[in-house]
């Protein structure tokens, strides 16, 4: 699938949502996120069960309309059709890129982990994905990892070896201070998880990135 990938995106992940309230707070968040110009998101659920994950998704879908908001599931491409979202993510554990694409088809949305510290994976940008994150750039509390920080430097070296073909998303730890250099060390597009959602307003915070960033 080809999509024109924003210069940042929002990950929500399921440690953000209160348990009181839960189906409120997500109708209030998605609608706010879409009036501030979300055009892709991940929802990330990584401990919830399938009826937790299936009822957040199908809130978010709701508030986040289709052809407006492209909508990305982290992990269960088995569970992508019924959440009627727009693709996956994928990474070591869940299935393959080609594997999900092969399940969901050439119309969705596949992620994938490209690479960090110690460069690219093997072969990776061979696999049928539209996009690779890597890193951790800098430290993270939302998602844990033992995993080596690449740092600006790790960019770049990943940069040069992918060369100008594929979306590299970065992810972890950055802030709006350091997300301009992100950019410009050669990562198409930032993830962000933390930097926002632990904002009282998160869509509020949206806006001022992209105002910053000028995207």
């Amino acid at each position: 699938m080809s999509i024109a990938f924003p210069k940042i995106y929002p990950i929500l992940d399921a440690s953000f949502i209160p348990a009181t309230g839960r189906a409120e707070f997500l109708r209030r968040l998605g609608g706010q996120l879409a009036d501030a110009r979300v055009t892709l998101l991940e929802y990330r659920n990584k401990t919830g069960a399938d009826a937790e994950l299936l009822a957040d998704a199908a809130i978010l879908r709701a508030a986040l309309p289709v052809g407006q908001v492209k909508l990305v599931l982290d992990d269960r491409p088995d569970l992508v059709e019924q959440c009627g979202f727009d693709g996956v993510h994928v990474d070591a554990g869940d299935l393959t890129p080609a594997e999900a694409r092969n399940l969901l088809g050439p119309e969705r949305i596949i992620g994938t982990f490209g690479g960090g510290a110690a460069g690219l994976l093997p072969g990776i940008l061979k696999a049928p994905a539209d996009y690779f994150s890597i890193g951790p750039v800098f430290a993270t509390r939302t998602k844990q990892t033992s995993s080596p920080l690449i740092g600006m430097d790790g960019i770049r070296r990943l940069r040069a070896e992918a060369d100008h073909a594929p979306v590299l998303v970065a992810v972890g730890g950055i802030t709006l201070a350091t997300a301009a250099e992100a950019l410009a060390s050669g990562a198409s597009t930032i993830a962000i998880a933390g930097a926002l959602f632990r904002q009282p307003d998160p869509a509020a915070e949206f806006r001022r990135w992209t105002a910053a960033l000028s995207v």
